[in-house]
């Protein structure tokens, strides 16, 4: 039987990461020939999987820039942390009955550190997605399909948690509503405007006003 859901971004939504994507995505282009990209372009591009943040930036396609992208984030992965209280929403929400799904557009080898660094383990998660099981990455609706299908999930009582406009777009495609928040650096009226039902400062705001959130009258 399908079953009431988040379905959860990690990126600039339970860790602090955005920026340090886009320092990562800059020396990468770098290093391949893209010295015209300004970080502005990539910030806006983050939260898209590897394949079409490079064609955003650049306006083509280079494999080899998002391997590079890859080698170089990894000497953040030390200064990574999670955002204040993220491992208790996510065991709030599982405590209400909620199966909590992870959909990344990272790779699904990077939840091995990442769920470490949030403070939880996979006993919290119901299931996860990530960029590996789709054909096209946010904003096309594949990811959150395939996260609904992975869970079990109901799209009647599916929320998504996410924290720029490519997941709030991905969601709305997939006919769920997106709760975000503000950690990635996507200002609040651009993720109205592009679809948001809530914008909260961060997971800890987001659990201490639960009762009030779309997360809170779809839990059980």
């Amino acid at each position: 039987m399908s079953r009431p859901g988040v379905i959860v971004d990690l990126d600039g939504t339970m860790l602090d990461t955005n920026y340090l994507h886009v320092v990562a995505w800059a020396r990468a282009l770098r290093k391949h020939g893209y010295d015209g990209v300004e970080m502005t372009t990539i910030h806006a591009a983050i939260g898209i999987a590897s394949d079409g943040l490079v064609e955003y930036v650049t306006g083509g396609t280079d494999d080899a820039v998002g391997e590079t992208h890859g080698n170089e984030y990894e000497t953040f992965q030390d200064d990574v942390r999670a955002f204040p209280r993220a491992a208790d929403l996510l065991r709030e929400c599982d405590g209400r009955g909620l199966a909590v799904v992870i959909a990344t557009s990272g790779r699904k080898s990077d939840l091995d550190w990442m769920l470490p660094a949030i403070g939880v383990d996979e006993s919290v998660l119901a299931a996860a997605a990530t960029s590996g099981d789709v054909e096209e990455a946010k904003p096309a609706p594949d990811l959150m399909e395939v996260a609904m299908k992975a869970g079990d999930l109901d799209p009647e009582r599916t929320v998504a948690l996410g924290d720029t406009v490519w997941d709030v777009q991905a969601a709305t495609k997939a006919g769920i509503p997106c709760v975000a928040v503000l950690g990635g650096g996507v200002g609040e009226a651009a993720l109205r405007d592009a679809g948001a039902a809530e914008v909260w400062k961060n997971p800890a705001d987001l659990l201490e006003h639960l009762d009030d959130s779309l997360l809170g009258r779809i839990g059980g």
